[in-house]
């Protein structure tokens, strides 16, 4: 460890001459690290340069959790002046964003996140009128085709965005967004190459749908949109762990509580004029599950398996690995709503009848070590799901689930 490695500095962000191309630049430990995010259409001159601002230093803050958590140092630096409350959203979007990894690394949280702050800075919004459309994330999974059919049938003007992260093409996303017959935007994120050469002296799960949420916030500025929708129901809510006297949440950049946070971020030191909500939110996975199976047009090319989004290593194999907590959560909550046919063919596998996810399936309901890491449901969703199948007896569900 050098003799920096207490201190994490975000230095700065940088707006290319191709007008699509933004760097965001920190320092940690003796490393320089810089991170791309490169937009599919240029920053015009008709965007307020004071709003794409605002954004941007926030899109800094945020993307930064990635670096930060490589060394977790004490003292952070930011080249900008935050008011008490927004250095207070700061410290909750990294404490509890970083729930898992801290968990999972037993690090001590605890008065560890601070972000300086000015007592005189005041933050003001900027009011622009925008048009009536609405930004919605495209993940390739269930949640995202029930939220589009949804504004479809409500005939809303809709934009999906794909957040490409990885060495190959997102061919899931990008193939359920063709499905949807809707346009969509592409934006490239491309981390540091030393995030993955260094050997951090920690590694581990970041709040994913955070950034997720800031560039769309992005896209909804210099693209002109009113709304932005993140697809998440009301299971997200739940947490996983308690971890030193704090509830630990896998999901919780999905939960409510985040989307509130972000809200009223957006409305006071942002913008009034763009909405930050999801319409899944009143709903179940078991509900999202039952809306999901009768659209059977996105059967042969949805996937809610996160290891299609690996950034590095072998990704889009298949859509379905079969092998997750994810998967087998899946796997329950559609054979409670459709056909055993129909459910298999999706997976191309039975994955009740692998006896190596039992498990999976038992920590599932409640029955094992803990809830599993992964976008899972409730253990009353799971065991609900799970009860419905044996009731309608078309598999052999093991008595030991």
């Amino acid at each position: 460890m050098t003799q920096n490695s207490h201190v994490f500095e975000f230095v700065s962000y940088e707006i290319q001459p191709d007008k699509k191309t933004i760097d965001f630049k920190y320092r940690t430990s003796g490393l320089d690290l810089a991170e791309k995010i490169i937009l599919p259409r240029e920053i015009t001159s008709s965007v307020k340069n004071e709003l794409v601002n605002k954004v941007l230093e926030s899109l800094h803050l945020i993307l930064g959790i990635t670096y930060f958590k490589m060394y977790c140092p004490k003292k952070i630096i930011i080249p900008y002046y935050l008011s008490k409350a927004q250095a207070d959203f700061w410290n909750t979007v990294y404490t509890k964003g970083l729930g898992e990894f801290f968990y999972k690394n037993k690090i001590d949280f605890r008065d560890l996140i601070n972000f300086p702050f000015n007592e005189k800075t005041k933050t003001s919004p900027i009011d622009e009128k925008r048009k009536d459309r609405t930004l919605i994330g495209i993940g390739g999974g269930k949640d995202s085709i029930v939220s589009v059919e949804i504004l479809i049938e409500q005939k809303k003007e809709i934009t999906g965005f794909i957040l490409d992260a990885q060495d190959k093409p997102p061919l899931v996303q990008t193939n359920v967004a063709k499905m949807m017959n809707i346009d969509y935007f592409i934006v490239k994120r491309q981390l540091d190459h030393k995030l993955f050469s260094q050997k951090p002296v920690y590694n581990g799960h970041i709040p994913i749908t955070a950034i997720y949420s800031f560039i769309a916030l992005l896209l909804a500025i210099i693209y002109d949109y009113s709304s932005i929708i993140i697809p998440n129901g009301k299971s997200a809510n739940f947490g996983n762990v308690n971890y030193l006297g704090v509830e630990i949440n896998h999901q919780w950049s999905k939960s409510e509580e985040f989307e509130k946070l972000f809200q009223e971020y957006v409305q006071q030191d942002i913008t009034p004029n763009i909405d930050f909500s999801s319409n899944l939110r009143p709903y179940s996975e078991m509900e999202i599950a039952k809306m999901f199976s009768s659209h059977k047009k996105y059967f042969p090319v949805f996937s809610s398996c996160n290891r299609n989004f690996k950034i590095k290593g072998n990704v889009n194999q298949k859509r379905w690995c079969g092998e997750c907590p994810k998967c087998a959560f899946v796997f329950i909550i559609l054979s409670a709503n459709l056909p055993k046919e129909e459910v298999v063919k999706i997976f191309d596998k039975n994955l009740l009848n692998d006896s190596k996810l039992i498990p999976l399936y038992q920590d599932l309901i409640g029955k094992g070590k803990i809830k599993p890491f992964d976008c899972v449901g409730t253990f009353e969703e799971s065991r609900e799901a799970l009860e419905i199948i044996k009731n309608k007896g078309e598999f052999n569900v093991s008595k030991t689930i």
